[in-house]
């Protein structure tokens, strides 16, 4: 219980299972704001799997592709994915986040980012999300941890349950990859979840997470001591 381990549902379960999709969603699509990346349906990657994949699926199509590999990745995120990131999120939204009650919620999420963010660096420098870019790239982790750990955070405190996080973080690690099929002239540092395109995706989720909580809920969660 201290660590937050609940497997009692409430609606904070399909949000944790449905957001990180849209997100992915969106920032593929948003990398299309930083020429000369553009959203193509003619990436060699894309075509290789098509190539594959009609061998099985004779009328697959590049949407047909993309549906499918949304399915996969609720599927995956929600079983083997979220298994593999509950050994993850255990520590960071369960132990970890349990000694920081009584800071704010904004100081948490700062602090427990910037070392969630460090965490990933020999990931980072093996080429891990990055691999055009593996040194800057552990800055760039730094601030993608940093701007997703309020909303991971926010879901779980509102679930009250561990279970969310984790099933957050393996459906967004199930999804993170389209943007390296249907995006042409890709870039690690400007495209994709990773990348400044899913940072301004991210700003978006954050500014309504605290609009929302600010003036809709009332609840101002953002700015209070953090509790559990």
């Amino acid at each position: 219980k201290g660590l937050g381990i609940s497997f009692k549902l409430n609606r904070w379960f399909v949000v944790a299972w449905l957001l990180p999709v849209v997100f992915n969603v969106a920032a593929m699509f948003a990398s299309a704001l930083f020429p000369p990346m553009r959203f193509s349906t003619e990436t060699p990657i894309l075509q290789d799997a098509l190539a594959q994949m009609s061998q099985s699926i004779p009328d697959i199509d590049a949407y047909k592709l993309l549906a499918i590999t949304i399915v996969s990745g609720l599927s995956a995120g929600i079983t083997i994915n979220a298994l593999f990131a509950f050994g993850e999120e255990i520590a960071w939204r369960g132990w970890l986040l349990k000694q920081f009650e009584g800071v704010t919620f904004l100081k948490a999420s700062l602090i427990i980012g910037v070392f969630w963010g460090i965490w990933h660096a020999p990931l980072i420098a093996m080429g891990h999300n990055y691999a055009q870019h593996p040194f800057i790239g552990l800055g760039m982790m730094i601030v993608c941890c940093v701007l997703l750990t309020p909303v991971i955070q926010y879901i779980r405190v509102k679930s009250k349950s561990v279970i969310t996080a984790a099933i957050f973080h393996g459906t967004l690690n199930a999804g993170a990859g389209m943007s390296l099929m249907y995006i042409d002239n890709f870039n690690d540092l400007l495209g994709g979840s990773a990348g400044l395109a899913g940072f301004l995706v991210l700003l978006v989720i954050n500014c309504s997470l605290f609009a929302i909580d600010k003036w809709v809920t009332k609840e101002n969660m953002f700015t209070s001591p953090l509790t559990l």
